[in-house]
This record gives C-alpha cells, structure tokens and sequence, in this order.
C-alpha cells in the first residue's frame, strides 16, 4: 500500500509535466502549417514585437498616402506568383541580373520603401531573424484591414528565396486574359475558379493604367458600358500613364468592385470577363449581393497564397536587406 500510494504523486508530477511542455511547445511553435514549417507564432520568442512592429509602419505609411494599401497586396500577389512567397520581387537589380521588379508588369508596384523602413526597425530589434518574405505578407495583411478589409492572421516562418530574374514574370496573369485563361493560370497553382474570383477582389483598391485598357477601346466591346466606356477614354486622352480607379472607391476594401462588373463597368478585360463568362459569373453575383461571403472568402484564399512554394533553410535565407541577396 505504501509503494502504491507513493506512486500516485509521482504520476500526478508527471502528467503535470507533460501538460506543461505541451503548453510550450503550443506557445513556442503555434499551429503549423504543412512540412515547410510555418506557425502562427513562429516569432514569439525570437522577435515578439515583430506584429506591432509592421503594423505601426504600415499603418503611419497608408495614414500618409492611402493608395499604398493596393500597392503592398499588389505586391505580396505579384511576389508569390512567381517564384513563391519568398520576396524574390523586392530584390534590386544588378549589372550581371534583371530582376523581377524591372519586369514591364511589375513597374508599377509601389510600397518597396514601406518593406524597407519596416525591415530596418526589426533588424534593430532582433537582427538577423525576421524575413523579407514574412515582412511582405504581414504588411499585405494590414493594408487590407486598414483599407476595411477582413482581419486575418497568417502563419509565419517564410525564408527569402535566391532567385529573381525577369524572364520569370511571364507567369504572371496578364491584364488581356479571359475567364478561361485565368482558371488555368491560378489552377496552376492549386487556386479553384472561386479562389481565383475572390483574389480578383483585390481589385476593389488602386488603379489602372490606360495602357492596361486601352485595348477595349479600339472596337465596340459589347462587354463594357457605353458610358463607361466614354470614362476610359476620357482618361486615356492623358496618354498610356493615365490612371483609372478600379471601382468607384478606390481606396476602400467592399464589394463595389463586384457590382460594378455587373453594370459592365470592369476597368479591364480580366475584371470584366468574371461576369461575361458563365463559368465564373455566379461568383461574382454572390459576392456583390454578400460582402460577408467575399471577405471570408478572400482571407482564405489569401492563406493559401501565402503558403505557395514557401522557402525553408534549406534553400532559403533571411536577407539583411530587402533589396539584395545576403
């Protein structure tokens, strides 16, 4: 009996113990995400402040300019469409390399100064931790919770990639592209149709340029308003650089963008053809009749983006600068 009861407490130390270092392995690694790694809390003992570190500079940068919320999402889409979500898009080019932000589809992002102040802040703090790569989806995420999109969190532990070469941007979704083409550039990529109509949704912020649009302008186009399409002239008289707001409120984050397809008010051919083609259509009639539905749905499928050919250690690196390769 003595030999019994003295082992009852040692079995309750014991599962005491164990619930102990489960609950630290919980709040050190979070929730992972696949083989790569990645964890809601990847940085909570490395850099703990990182969060509020990248919220802080995004929102003081939209709080100056609030155009800038199209241009980091724009950003983080055009960077893990490539070579994945790897910060391969931030990097300068060199005199032996033309990077992938010289590629003419990618001389119009903009926010490469907000990843960098960003960047600089978090090497202060804890140097050599935090990538470029988780840097871009963070501040993505901000900029569309600033703008009034949905909050959402994303797993972090990303690795910058080596790579970014020009020729690689021809994998990017080109502005011409039907519904078709579309489904076939994002399903390459594991993207369903539906996925692929609410990333479109993005859309709901920035601008396009008249070069982007002009195309629809030479002929009638029996997918775009008649008075709509007066507009889209009317700004291309200000030549090729003239910018046209993707939807009525171009620096807000709703569902305008998704009612305006249905009045054939798309700026470009890949937002108008959403709606003209039966295979995508009724997407965009849930989402511009349910904005709840387009922001679950969008916070989704911008997970998933997030997690595209994701770098590990092993064939990735946390930069010390953005902008070139350590």
């Amino acid at each position: 009996m003595l030999y019994k009861s003295s082992v009852r407490p040692l079995k309750v130390v014991m599962a005491n113990l164990l619930t102990v270092l489960l609950l630290i392995e919980v709040f050190a690694y979070g929730f992972r995400y696949g083989p790569d790694g990645l964890n809601m809390n990847y940085y909570l003992m490395s850099c703990p402040f990182v969060e509020p570190v990248v919220k802080n500079i995004v929102d003081k940068a939209l709080q100056d300019d609030p155009t800038l919320a199209a241009g980091l999402i724009r950003m983080h889409f055009h960077d893990c469409f490539i070579e994945g979500c790897d910060g391969s898009v931030l990097i300068d080019s060199t005199n032996d390399n033309t990077a992938e932000k010289d590629s003419p589809g990618n001389l119009s992002l903009r926010g490469f100064e907000v990843i960098d102040d960003i960047k600089e802040e978090l090497e202060r703090q804890c140097p050599g931790v935090v990538s470029c790569a988780d840097i871009l989806a963070m501040a993505a995420r901000d900029a569309v919770f600033f703008a009034g999109g949905p909050v959402y969190d994303i797993p972090k532990g990303r690795k910058d990639g080596r790579r970014s070469k020009i020729q690689d941007t021809i994998n990017l979704p080109f502005p011409t592209f039907n519904a078709s083409d579309l489904i076939r550039a994002f399903g390459q990529r594991g993207f369903s149709a539906q996925e692929m109509v609410a990333l479109s949704g993005a859309h709901t912020l920035g601008v396009a340029r008249c070069t982007s649009f002009k195309n629809r302008l030479s002929q009638v186009d029996p997918t775009l308003d008649t008075e709509f399409a007066k507009t889209l002239a009317r700004t291309c008289n200000s030549g090729d650089n003239a910018e046209q707001p993707l939807d009525a409120t171009r620096n807000d984050f709703d569902n305008f963008y998704f009612n305006a397809l249905l009045r054939k008010n798309g700026v470009l051919t890949s937002d108008q053809t959403l709606y003209t083609s039966p295979k995508t259509r009724n997407f965009v009639n849930a989402y511009a009749f349910n904005q709840a539905m387009f922001f679950f749905d969008f916070q989704q499928a911008m997970v998933k983006m997030g997690l595209l050919d994701v770098k590990d250690n092993s064939n990735g690196e946390v930069r010390e600068n953005c902008r070139k390769i350590n």
